[in-house]
């Protein structure tokens, strides 16, 4: 049997620990994630949602369970040490980009994620013209502004230049944490087709929070109901196809 490249065993956490508020947030998560899947997850505004990513990234540790990477128990690892394989785009277009840096330098810098890293010349222009093309698949316009910086583009374009970052060293996992929600209709269903493009043809393991049962029902091979901590319904291959809105929203109902 194939070895999951990600797993959670009964993962448990706890918030607000010796207080009146101490509260389970995650309550024995169970979840084998392989390689190639693509996991849209929907549920309620606290859910667990964001705790789960926050577990999975090591900006948040597990109090009770293992995760594994690989086979290997990482349960104990830190965040930045969790960046050689695993990269993550967050909600505001304004997290996982330097704003002074152009386009190209801030590509520049991702492919140094989860390195060490030294002062050495830049070898920007080598690296220009694969920046560039990548920037084009975005089909935001991108590729025009390789120079200019960060902070001054749209929101759309810093979301689709934050996603180019986490995925131009391939992760081995990554985490899509509700990275179209602040944009508008038309530039999230662009970036939401660029997205599913690129982890297609690359082969990528993600996971994907949204808050739209029809996108959760679009895109991915699995969609995984999260509930009060809890995973309610992990659906996948043709049970995932037949899948309806109407029958995904009775989980929404208490």
């Amino acid at each position: 049997m194939t070895k999951p490249i990600l797993e959670l065993q009964d993962v448990k956490t706890i918030v607000n620990k010796g207080t009146s508020n101490e509260t389970m947030i995650l309550k024995g998560i169970n979840l084998k994630i392989n390689a190639g899947d693509f996991i849209t997850i929907v549920g309620t505004n606290g859910a667990g949602k964001s705790t789960l990513f926050n577990v999975i990234g090591g900006n948040l540790r597990a109090d009770e369970g293992k995760i594994l990477h690989d086979g290997k128990d990482i349960t104990r690892t830190t965040e930045e040490q969790r960046t050689a394989f695993l990269a993550r785009v967050f909600q505001d277009p304004k997290l996982g980009t330097a704003p002074r840096m152009t386009v190209a330098e801030n590509m520049l810098l991702a492919t140094k994620r989860g390195e060490h890293r030294y002062l050495i010349p830049r070898k920007l222009k080598p690296n220009m013209d694969r920046f560039t093309t990548l920037a084009a698949t975005m089909n935001n316009g991108l590729e025009n502004r390789m120079t200019t910086a960060t902070g001054a583009l749209s929101g759309g374009q810093r979301q689709a230049l934050s996603f180019l970052m986490a995925t131009l060293k391939r992760p081995d996992v990554l985490l899509l944490d509700e990275h179209t929600a602040a944009l508008d209709p038309h530039t999230s269903f662009n970036l939401l087709h660029a997205t599913n493009e690129r982890i297609t043809k690359d082969h990528l393991t993600a996971l994907m929070i949204t808050h739209h049962l029809e996108d959760a029902l679009t895109y991915g091979n699995r969609l995984i109901v999260l509930k009060d901590g809890q995973i309610k319904a992990d659906f996948r291959g043709a049970e995932k196809q037949q899948l309806t809105v109407k029958k995904l929203y009775q989980y929404f109902e208490d």
